[in-house]
């Protein structure tokens, strides 16, 4: 690829995360349960996704928004200090940065998400000048953010013309409508990144085959996390490749696997790595990101990520 800027800009969601960690139960209204461990942390979607990115040896941009306040002052530090470019990132003090809520039980949780800031990005705060500084584009959490989303196909066009490389992960539908025109948006994207559940409610189908057949027909490739299943690509021409997972037994929790999975499959497609290998290193980031909380908490330096990986998995890698 050519030599721009940066190797991924990431476009997307910017919030905090609030963990509530040892969880006495679950919540009932007129009732107060109790968490005995909590953390503030840098959340969302793409944000985990750059995060990680970068930490792998990445050169990454962000562009999103945040307001005026101190979470969108931490979301801000905590992307500049892992490396990541933050000029392309508005403040706006019209808006709160958003947060989600997550009560984390084991290798579960539940979220409630104020989305804030991200709502009020469009398709406006991004031109061809800022696009054409990267060779690969990522968009996140599409049905958290309406000032995108009816535009999404106008962004991977100008994308693909310009020459970038594609992908997206649509995430959950808080609406549970799975309102995407999959056939209009996904022959632009080059990978496609739903999880199973995801891609099995876009499709409206029952098991992961059907889903492929159904949507397979409209994509590039289609990178399915399955969890501790590991994961699957469904390539147009009909290949599929499956790798298994990487099984951590002393999870701490799973928050961002799926950014960290897509970060690790990136880290390599961007390089021309073949696709098997992108899938497998993406297996391995998703289960690394298991040993720590959050979803950074893993990838702290490329030093911690080589020794962490060859002490939970006996797997030695060069970043």
């Amino acid at each position: 690829m050519k030599n721009k800027q940066f190797d991924v800009l990431a476009i997307g969601e910017l919030n905090v995360d609030l963990i509530m960690n040892q969880i006495n139960g679950f919540p009932v209204i007129g009732k107060e349960i109790e968490a005995k461990a909590m953390d503030l942390t840098l959340g969302s979607s793409t944000a985990i996704f750059a995060a990680n990115l970068s930490a792998l040896g990445s050169r990454v941009g962000f562009l999103g928004k945040t307001g005026n306040d101190l979470f969108g002052e931490l979301v801000r530090k905590s992307l500049s200090s892992k490396g990541i470019d933050i000029s392309m990132v508005t403040v706006d003090p019209k808006v709160p940065t958003g947060a989600t809520i997550i009560l984390n039980y084991d290798q579960d949780r539940a979220m409630i998400t104020f989305p804030g800031a991200m709502q009020y990005l469009t398709i406006d705060d991004i031109n061809d000048e800022i696009l054409s500084q990267a060779n690969h584009v990522h968009f996140s959490s599409l049905f958290l953010q309406p000032g995108i989303r009816p535009n999404i196909d106008r962004l991977f066009k100008r994308a693909k013309k310009l020459g970038l490389t594609t992908s997206l992960d649509i995430q959950w539908d808080p609406e549970e409508s799975w309102d995407f025109d999959y056939r209009l948006v996904l022959p632009l994207v080059d990978v496609f990144l739903p999880n199973e559940g995801e891609l099995l409610h876009l499709a409206g189908k029952n098991d992961l085959y059907g889903a492929l057949e159904k949507v397979g027909k409209y994509a590039n490739h289609i990178a399915v996390k399955r969890g501790s299943k590991g994961a699957l690509l469904f390539s147009f021409s009909g290949e599929i490749i499956e790798k298994p997972a990487y099984q951590n037994n002393k999870v701490v929790d799973a928050i961002g696997a799926g950014d960290s999975f897509n970060a690790g499959f990136l880290f390599k497609f961007v390089q021309g790595a073949p696709l098997d290998e992108c899938l497998n290193f993406g297996n391995l980031t998703g289960a690394l990101n298991t040993t720590a909380a959050g979803g950074t908490g893993a990838f702290l330096s490329k030093k911690h990520i080589m020794n962490t990986l060859k002490e939970k998995f006996d797997i030695t890698v060069d970043l």
